[in-house]
C-alpha cells in the first residue's frame, strides 16, 4: 500500500470517493445508474458530484475516534447540497463514515493491515455511537429524500423521535439493531461488516486474476458487475424492499442468480453473460427496480480494496 507524500486523510478521503466513482461508473449493474443509465430524476452527474463533496467529510472522519453520527449528518448534507439528484449515497454513507474513522486509527500506527483488522476495528467503533449520534443521524432522512418503512418504535415519520431518543438516551447502535432485521446496511453494523469484506476480498482476488476460475478477466468494470450480481444473488435487497416489498426484492435475487448459475455450469465466460445480464438491466430500469443496498456494499468493499492498495 502506497498512500504517497500527502497526509494518510487525505489517502482515505480520496479512496472513498474513488470507491463512489467506480461503483457508479461500473456497467452493467442491472436497475441502478451507471455511465450509460439515468433515471427521471437523477443522473449519473449527481453520484459524481455527491462523490466528490464528501471529501472534506471522510478526511475529518479519518481524524476522529467517535462523533460518527455527526459525521454520517455532515457527509449527507455535503452529498444533497452539490446536486439536485436527491438521494445518490445515504447507505453507502452510513458505511464509509466509520470505515474511514476505523481506517485512520489503523493506518496512521501501521500502513499495512488486514480486511479482519480493518472492520474488527470499524465493529468497536460503531457499537459505541450512542444516543447524540442517534438524534444526528435521524436529523439526516429529511435532507436526504430517503424512503423508508412504518415501524413500530422510533419511527422516523414521527416528529416525538428524536426527543425521544434523547430522553431514553438510545444509542445509534441499538438502532442499527432494531432495524438489522429488515435493512442490509444496519445488518453490516451489527454483523461485522461482513459482506463488504468479502466484496472486499473478491475484488483483490478478481484483480489477481483469481476469481471465476479464469471466466473473468482483472477488468475493474467486469469484476465489479460481477461482484455485484453475485451480492444480489445471495441477499434480499433490502432498498428494493422499502421501495416495493419482499416478493420483488427476491425476484431480482432470482433473476440475478439464474444468470451466474449458468456461467458456472457452462463454457461461458462473463463476457459470453453481458447480452444477458443487461437484459435484466433493461427490464429493472423500465420497472424502476434499482437494488441501491447492493450498491452501497459494493462501495464499501471497493472502499476497502483501494485502501489495500489495488490499482487498475
Amino acid at each position: 500500500m502506497d498512500c504517497s507524500d500527502y497526509p494518510i486523510s487525505s489517502y482515505i478521503a480520496r479512496c472513498a470517493q474513488l470507491a463512489m466513482c467506480l461503483e457508479v461508473s461500473s456497467s452493467p449493474k442491472p436497475g441502478n445508474i451507471d455511465r450509460y443509465d439515468d433515471y427521471d430524476d437523477t443522473r449519473y452527474e449527481h453520484f459524481l458530484a455527491s462523490a466528490i463533496s464528501i471529501h472534506p467529510v471522510i478526511e475529518e472522519a479519518s481524524l476522529c475516534s467517535s462523533g460518527v453520527g455527526r459525521l454520517i449528518k455532515n457527509a449527507v448534507t455535503e452529498s444533497v447540497t452539490w446536486q439536485k439528484g436527491g438521494n445518490t449515497h445515504f447507505g453507502a454513507i452510513i458505511l464509509l463514515v466509520p470505515m474511514a474513522m476505523a481506517a485512520g486509527k489503523i493506518i496512521l500506527k501501521n500502513k499495512e493491515f488486514t480486511i479482519a483488522e480493518l472492520t474488527e476495528c470499524t465493529k468497536k467503533i460503531v457499537s459505541k455511537a450512542n444516543s447524540a449520534d442517534a438524534t444526528d443521524f435521524y436529523r439526516c432522512f429529511e435532507a436526504a429524500g430517503v424512503k423508508v418503512n412504518p415501524v413500530d418504535d422510533f419511527d422516523l415519520k414521527d416528529e416525538e423521535s428524536i426527543s425521544r431518543l434523547e430522553k431514553d438516551d438510545v444509542s445509534l447502535y441499538s438502532l442499527m439493531e432494531i432495524a438489522s432485521s429488515y435493512d442490509l446496511i444496519a445488518n453490516e453494523w451489527i454483523n461485522g461488516f461482513k459482506r463488504c469484506s468479502d466484496c472486499a476480498d473478491m475484488i483483490i482476488r478478481g484483480m489477481d486474476n483469481d476469481l471465476l476460475n479464469g471466466k473473468l478477466n482483472a477488468d475493474i468494470n467486469h469484476i465489479v458487475a460481477y461482484i455485484f450480481l453475485k451480492i444480489l444473488s445471495e441477499n434480499e435487497d433490502t432498498f428494493i424492499t422499502t421501495k416495493f416489498d419482499t416478493e420483488t426484492a427476491n425476484y431480482v435475487s432470482k433473476r440475478a442468480k439464474e444468470i451466474l448459475e449458468h456461467l458456472n455450469n457452462s463454457e461461458s465466460n462473463f463476457n459470453d453473460m453481458l447480452p444477458a445480464i443487461r437484459n435484466l438491466n433493461s427490464e429493472l430500469l423500465e420497472r424502476k427496480i434499482n437494488p441501491g443496498s447492493t450498491a452501497d456494499i459494493i462501495i464499501a468493499g471497493l472502499f476497502i480494496a483501494l485502501l489495500k492498495g489495488v490499482r487498475y
